[in-house]
């Protein structure tokens, strides 16, 4: 066995304070979103955009992004489970063989049904502020690759979200799942977020007067499923009923995302143009 694979063994829970549990997951998903607030403060003030607005953001982003990540995943993967367990949906409890209720924290969100919650959330809080729905989406979608990055950390430190088999030299055997090398699945998606989040970013800083009306928001998503389709096929299947598909659930559900981002890319080229003939014109 070549002395290059990883082998990964580590315990998920930090530390565990009198049945409270601090997990790798949840401090990952935290510094995630407490990043991508702070760079959009920058970009508000950047914008012009009250910081109160950014507050309202936050909170509004915050309910969607989990709601519909914890849906997501109830309602994709295992809706006959949860259907018969309701109040696991959205507390952090499980019940075990003998009927009682015991904590176990939040175990599966789904980032296709995030991305529906984040969505809907940014809608709302347009309604609420006034502010543009194309700009919001845009200015969100320049950081929002840097929280997925942390996520897929975050699942690197459960040892979930595993890939199949494998003999390249940087494959990691997963000690708490079995003793075979596997790709690591997690990190390739968390690599891919962060290349992403540095295109994203670095085209917000040098073209940001001539990317606008949804192009943000469309190269992300775009580029986001695209990674999320592609890196799908070393991973394992995450449900059984997953076996027999050609595709499997993560692709399918990555297929509408793909299309949406390209339609916004678009778009948004064909009204920017057209903004600038109109202003062409005026002058």
């Amino acid at each position: 066995m070549p002395l290059t694979y990883i082998y990964w063994n580590i315990n998920p829970e930090i530390v565990n304070l009198f049945g409270f549990s601090l997990r790798y997951y949840g401090l990952l998903f935290a510094t995630g979103l407490m990043l991508c607030v702070s760079l959009l403060r920058w970009i508000f003030k950047k914008e012009g955009i009250a910081a109160t607005k950014l507050d309202t953001l936050t909170i509004y982003g915050m309910i969607g992004l989990f709601v519909g990540a914890r849906l997501g995943h109830c309602l994709f993967y295992d809706p006959a489970y949860y259907l018969n367990h309701p109040l696991e949906i959205l507390l952090p409890i499980q019940q075990n063989a003998a009927g009682a209720y015991e904590f176990i924290g939040f175990q599966g969100l789904a980032s296709h049904g995030g991305g529906v919650g984040l969505i809907i959330a940014l809608i709302l809080y347009s309604r609420k502020t006034k502010e543009s729905i194309l700009n919001t989406v845009d200015l969100v979608a320049v950081v929002a690759p840097l929280g997925g990055c942390f996520i897929r950390l975050g699942n690197l430190m459960n040892s979930e979200i595993i890939g199949f088999p494998t003999d390249v030299p940087w494959a990691f055997i997963f000690v708490q799942e079995d003793n075979l090398p596997r790709h690591p699945a997690q990190l390739y998606e968390s690599i891919a977020y962060l290349l992403i989040f540095g295109l994203t970013f670095y085209l917000y800083k040098t073209n940001r007067p001539h990317l606008k009306n949804g192009f943000f928001f469309g190269l992300s998503v775009s580029l986001i499923f695209i990674a999320r389709f592609f890196i799908e096929f070393v991973k394992e299947r995450q449900v059984a009923f997953e076996e027999h598909l050609v595709l499997d659930m993560g692709q399918l559900l990555s297929l509408p995302y793909i299309l949406m981002g390209l339609g916004f890319m678009i778009y948004a080229w064909r009204r920017t143009n057209r903004e600038k003939e109109n202003e062409v014109i005026k002058s």
